[in-house]
């Protein structure tokens, strides 16, 4: 722990350190006492123009809630834990499903995934476990007793009309489908998560202290095989994404105010079932997202998991955008949903419009150089700490997913400066989506591809 401290130590001071030189790069903290030359902007571009810019230059102070959650999420816990303890026997754990929903479409990752989870499971000394896996197309997984696979069928549909995951995921629920009790818990995967020994350890701590009815850990896609580096490494600010703004939401208020990820969810079976996943249209594009909100709305508290999750990357930049448009359509859908509460979906609400207004927002890198504009200080400061605490979220993602151990000085440097290359790509990337995904229509469910297909030689 005493290393982990440390370098925890050493990732503040750079954090820091970072930051102020950003500040003094972008022109925002002046060393030289230089006055800068003041542009009368009324006078320079009308009316109309001054206007604009100004507007779009406070466009960029939306984040401002998830940048400070991500900062303090870094700054005030430890960002490198070390090894998850049991903090009690597996064997007085409550019963745990272990319930992976898939479509159907990549039997093979899912047979071979359940292996590796039961074995994983097994070898931690869990006992009181089962996998289940929910799939719209039969996958004839191996008869196992630990292992049950759910079928739902084509007929079957729930009261409000939920389509996709939330209609399998509320299949499960229904009274002559679901075995389990009401105090079992569930842990939410996708057919290509694989659990570690950390997480299950996190799981099972969780689940024995039992104070809380729902919580989700890091999970990471930088493990084993790389399929796509660029979409990998532009990644890395969903896990340092994971370790500022999720931690600092649940350990601090134990809500989801910003909502959260659609895998490694765990949950209480009676919780679950009284928040459903039987939401309409409106919750099946975003289950996930919709899920959270309701069970924030109904007083259910949440926490964070320790331990992480292995998952890729998509493998193409297709797949990519795909997944970023899917996303920002039904968190778009959640908060323009009548059912949830402004009150319980604000600060969603601020980080979503954040997201659609990217294309303008982004266009202040390009004005600012040939349009400036006369700012008050704090504004310069708030924008400048902003870019920095965004940019340095690459560099620790890339420190989380590639330790320096594992791959040594010289790639841990490359990666680096690999995740900061991905910065303009992944915003041109971001922009698409976004556009695409506001006028676009918005009840799809796209499936990204993740089976790793083997060449074979004939």
């Amino acid at each position: 722990m005493l290393r982990g401290r440390v370098k925890h130590l050493l990732h503040c001071a750079a954090f820091l350190c970072f930051i102020f030189l950003f500040l003094v790069f972008a022109g925002a903290v002046n060393l030289d006492d230089k006055e800068k030359e003041i542009v009368d902007p009324w006078e320079s571009y009308g009316i109309h123009g001054t206007i604009i810019l100004y507007v779009l230059r406070l466009l960029t102070l939306l984040t401002i809630p998830q940048v400070l959650c991500n900062f303090f999420g870094l700054i005030i816990f430890n960002a490198f834990p070390g090894k998850v303890k049991l903090k009690g026997s597996p064997l007085l754990a409550p019963f745990i499903c272990i319930r992976v929903v898939t479509r159907g479409d990549f039997p093979k990752l899912v047979r071979d995934n359940v292996t590796r989870n039961m074995n994983l499971c097994l070898g931690v000394g869990m006992e009181n476990f089962m996998i289940e896996v929910v799939t719209d197309k039969a996958i004839n997984l191996p008869k196992h007793r630990r292992v049950r696979e759910v079928v739902v069928p084509s007929e079957y549909k729930t009261k409000t009309g939920a389509l996709f995951k939330s209609r399998a995921l509320q299949y499960c629920l229904e009274d002559d489908v679901n075995i389990l009790t009401g105090t079992d818990w569930i842990v939410h995967l996708d057919e290509e998560t694989l659990l570690t020994e950390n997480s299950v350890c996190g799981i099972l701590n969780f689940v024995m202290d039992g104070q809380h009815q729902f919580g989700q850990g890091l999970i990471t896609y930088a493990n084993e095989s790389i399929v796509n580096w660029l979409t990998t490494l532009a990644d890395s600010f969903r896990v340092a994404d994971d370790m500022g703004k999720l931690r600092f939401q649940f350990y601090i208020f134990h809500k989801p105010l910003f909502s959260w990820k659609g895998s490694y969810v765990v949950t209480q079976v009676n919780a679950e079932k009284k928040v459903s996943f039987d939401n309409g249209l409106d919750g099946s594009v975003a289950e996930d997202c919709y899920f959270a909100m309701k069970a924030y709305m109904q007083g259910y508290t949440f926490n964070f998991v320790e331990g992480e999750m292995w998952e890729k990357s998509p493998f193409t930049l297709w797949d990519f955008i795909q997944q970023r448009k899917r996303w920002i359509q039904g968190i778009l859908l959640v908060v323009h949903s009548k059912e949830i509460p402004i009150v319980h979906k604000m600060f969603l609400a601020i980080s979503c419009y954040s997201w659609v207004t990217l294309p303008l927002s982004t266009s202040n890198v390009l004005l600012n150089a040939l349009c400036p504009i006369p700012c008050p200080h704090y504004l310069d400061l708030l924008c400048g700490f902003i870019g920095a605490v965004n940019i340095y979220m690459y560099i620790f993602g890339v420190i989380k997913s590639f330790p320096i151990h594992r791959f040594g000085p010289l790639k841990f440097f490359l990666f680096i400066c690999g995740a900061l290359a991905t910065i303009p790509l992944n915003v041109v990337i971001e922009n698409i989506a976004v556009i695409w995904g506001v006028l676009g229509k918005k009840h799809k469910f796209y499936i990204v591809n993740k089976e790793i297909k083997i060449p074979v030689t004939v």
